[in-house]
């Protein structure tokens, strides 16, 4: 199920961005670009825990300079998530994962795992309001239209 919920994501994450960049009020702006910039680096922060690798916060802050340098930066981190949630083992689903942001908390990486995915779809539902008030019509990205037919993200 987590894997599929990555998956889902990617494809999600694609289809806000093709609407944000299909409506030209909305590709310039500055409240979307700053709620896709939190998106793409919350799923960074964590994809840095799951992989034990150094998050540069003061350089994942600089927002992107563009449309183009956003979905890069969105792909390349779904290209990773989805290569991670395909390789973790059911054992590993169930162990505490360390965060140094959250030092109170002790989720497993299963639980850490839902957050990523569970965080990104509360943001995109602002995304898709904030499309609709500057008068484009957002895109339905539930998970369960995307089970109908599980197109991939960037197709």
């Amino acid at each position: 199920m987590l894997r599929e919920l990555f998956a889902h994501q990617a494809w999600a994450d694609a289809t806000i961005l093709a609407a944000v960049r299909s409506h030209m009020p909305a590709s310039e702006d500055a409240e979307l670009r700053k709620t896709l910039h939190h998106i793409i680096g919350v799923q960074r922060a964590f994809l840095a825990v799951f992989l034990q690798r150094p998050f540069h916060l003061a350089r994942e802050m600089q927002a992107p300079a563009n449309l183009d340098e956003m979905e890069t930066l969105f792909r390349q981190t779904h290209a990773e998530e989805i290569a991670f949630a395909g390789q973790v083992q059911e054992a590993a689903i169930a162990q505490v994962v360390e965060i140094p942001m959250l030092a109170k908390i002790r989720p497993t990486l299963g639980e850490t795992m839902m957050q990523v995915v569970m965080h990104s779809q509360h943001h995109r539902g602002q995304v898709a309001a904030r499309l609709r008030a500057l008068g484009a019509t957002p895109p339905t990205v539930d998970w369960i239209i995307w089970l109908k037919e599980r197109p991939g993200a960037w197709d």
